[in-house]
């Protein structure tokens, strides 16, 4: 990464009038995201993905420093090693560290610690936080605003892989440790999350949810 000097913002203003027509068209696309867990094994384009990856790093972060990893598995062999290693953590999980209370949060969604869709999705993605960046001249510095500028980011992947068309499942196994081991990722790299993305399988429903209405999330001052 080089710096550089300044060069004039790309900017179009837009009228009222379409700035709210993209904006509710935008929202009721998004309305419609939902995470998936039922994955057709169908192959998707490779483009797609670069794409949507190339977007997820043009997201802001402290000071440009850009603190993620993007790491793309469609190996069969990488992603049962995956789900092995995901599963025992889920295991750990379920029957020692969870409370009855997340437990009982759990129970109607009907999740477990099987994780079938780690293998069946054909693509994972996993982002790493970066917390120390390697310079072009081999100094080492610290990164800022890590947790941040890599949550942006990851939002910026899912935002356009759903609207590329694919189905998406956001995915934290606790904790994820074992991702570094198996893709050979270095100490200064955190998991910050895993992603299935792929198409629904024919079969694919999900829970019937209600999101807040903007009143309960949101204050105008």
């Amino acid at each position: 990464m080089t710096k550089t000097g300044f060069e004039p913002l790309a900017y179009s203003e837009k009228s009222t009038d379409e700035m709210i027509t993209i904006s509710q068209s935008f929202y009721l696309e998004m309305k419609n995201r939902r995470s998936v867990r039922d994955f057709s094994n169908r192959p998707i384009p490779e483009e797609v993905i670069m794409n949507a990856i190339s977007a997820a790093g043009t997201a802001p972060s402290g000071a440009n420093m850009q603190p993620w990893h993007f790491v793309v598995i469609t190996d069969p062999e990488i992603k049962k090693e995956i789900r092995i290693g995901a599963e025992n953590e889920e295991r750990r999980f379920y029957q020692e560290r969870a409370t009855k209370e997340w437990l009982g949060v759990l129970k109607p969604l009907g999740i477990d610690a099987s994780k079938p869709f780690l293998e069946i999705a054909p693509c994972l993605i996993v982002i790493f936080l970066k917390t120390k960046t390697v310079k072009e001249d081999g100094v080492t510095c610290m990164n800022y605003y890590q947790k941040e500028s890599t949550g942006i980011a990851t939002g910026i992947l899912i935002t356009a892989l759903h609207l590329s068309g694919l189905a998406i499942l956001t995915y934290t196994p606790s904790p994820m440790k074992f991702l570094n081991h198996i893709l050979d990722r270095p100490a200064t790299e955190h998991p910050f999350l895993l992603l299935a993305t792929g198409y629904p399988s024919n079969q694919t429903e999900v829970p019937t949810l209600e999101k807040y209405e903007l009143e309960r999330i949101a204050t105008f001052l």
